[in-house]
């Protein structure tokens, strides 16, 4: 029932999993501890063609666009379900990549993007469900981790600034690049860093989407 009321957005279920007795859960829809979270999101750009329908329908200067069509649809879904709508950007912020993790067995990638052994790289959270109640849900198993067999880590080395290493992410360096006039390779095609992974190329964002998201880290 959740899977079929998410897919009408472009949705699906990423995992969920019971909070366990002693966890810190954040509240359910009734203000108690939710007892269980569906962690939601998308495979690839299955939410984008939705999410442009949505964007052409509001004003120009809307702020925050994609999680504002994300809270309006999960919460949609949640008011449906009587569960509780909780976005990545919600203050004060929850453990979603924690969540993610838990959920579905993910490992970070060297960009810090969860690794999907199906989607590679292409793939986002876009809000959980809530509830005050236990649910039936799959236990989330390790998956294969595809970066441990990944020996010539090109998501290292395609970057003209280097922003991406072992040591971490250099946001100062990327920022700059990108609003610089020799950044705009990166703003037009999307992270070098990310399109060098081969991993889920058949989940890979349009460039569009790309340009999309490229422009919202850069504002």
């Amino acid at each position: 029932m959740i899977g079929e009321a998410l897919s009408a957005h472009g949705l699906i279920v990423r995992g969920g999993f019971n909070f366990g007795p002693e966890e810190n859960a954040p509240q359910g829809p009734s203000g108690i501890p939710a007892r269980a979270v569906v962690v939601v999101g998308q495979a690839g750009a299955s939410a984008w063609p939705h999410f442009l329908a949505w964007r052409e329908r509001q004003p120009k200067e809307l702020r925050d666009p994609l999680d504002t069509w994300a809270r309006e649809v999960i919460g949609a879904v949640a008011a449906q379900l009587g569960a509780r709508a909780v976005s990545p950007s919600d203050r004060p912020f929850v453990p979603f990549q924690q969540w993610a993790m838990r959920a579905e067995g993910l490992r970070a990638s060297p960009l810090g993007l969860l690794m999907h052994p199906r989607y590679g790289l292409w793939h986002g959270y876009r809000g959980a469900l809530l509830f005050d109640r236990e649910i039936e849900v799959a236990a989330g198993e390790e998956a294969v981790h595809l970066c441990d067999a990944c020996v010539e880590k090109p998501c290292l080395k395609s970057c003209p600034v280097g922003a991406y290493s072992l040591a971490g992410f250099d946001y100062a360096g990327c920022l700059g690049h990108v609003r610089s006039p020799t950044g705009r390779p990166c703003m037009t095609t999307g992270c070098f860093d990310r399109n060098a992974c081969p991993n889920g190329a058949a989940y890979r964002y349009p460039k569009d989407m790309q340009v999309f998201h490229m422009a919202a880290f850069a504002a």
